[in-house]
């Protein structure tokens, strides 16, 4: 379930390198490295870090049935109607992992992403039941720490799974907590930017929409009865 905790050398290099699919890429164009990114301008390392899951198999479904379900879940629960609001999460999380990813020497971040949009829809939904396979029950706050449990039995390290959690938390506390708070504010504020691209201005309620626009198209006028 989780990937490679340092930087590939050695053997751990010929095992890194076996996870090739369909010989397009190969992870080593992939990972994260500061090195190649910063001194290289391999940009785009800083995006495909949190795109490879490993190869195909059951940690990698297992990853793209969470990230889905809780995604989707949060994009139309919380952030309905706030698309802006709901990509600014991504950057700001995404930012987070990327710098937290440089004193942990990480080299897959997105595992950590998903554990993140897991962390907080289940604390914005703390009074949802869950069941984990069939053996244990439980309420959604307490989902993070038992796919770290569950992370943990597999023999994976529980790193990735903890900056997840991490970033989750600060994320929840400055968006749902801080601001609740006396004399508390709200530090995050999406961008005008991503308000413009992303989010429909709101409705004028005065605005009279021209004919063509109107359901049905121009009123033509009633029909009349033949013969009369």
């Amino acid at each position: 379930m989780q990937p490679p905790g340092t930087y590939p050398s050695g053997r751990e290099s010929d095992e890194f390198g076996q996870h090739q699919q369909l010989e397009l890429i190969t992870p080593f164009q992939l990972y994260f490295n500061p090195e190649l990114i910063f001194k290289h301008f391999q940009i785009w390392r800083l995006i495909t870090n949190f795109l490879f899951f490993g190869p195909v198999g059951f940690n990698f479904l297992f990853n793209m049935i969470f990230l889905y379900r809780y995604c989707r879940m949060l994009e139309e629960g919380s952030f309905r109607g706030r698309t802006a609001d709901f990509v600014f999460m991504f950057l700001f999380g995404g930012f987070l992992m990327t710098l937290f990813g440089l004193f942990v020497s990480l080299v897959f971040l997105g595992q950590a992403f998903t554990i993140m949009l897991v962390y907080v829809w289940s604390r914005r939904n703390p009074y949802v039941r869950m069941n984990f396979f069939g053996l244990l029950n439980f309420q959604a706050p307490f989902l993070p720490w038992v796919l770290m449990g569950f992370s943990l039995l597999l023999g994976n390290s529980i790193i990735v799974d903890l900056l997840g959690i991490a970033v989750g938390h600060i994320y929840f506390f400055l968006e749902d907590v801080f601001p609740n708070q006396p004399g508390g504010i709200r530090i995050l504020k999406t961008p005008s930017i991503l308000k413009a691209i992303f989010d429909t201005p709101d409705e004028d309620p005065n605005y009279n929409p021209l004919p063509e626009e109107q359901p049905g198209g121009f009123a033509w006028g009633e029909g009349q009865r033949l013969g009369g």
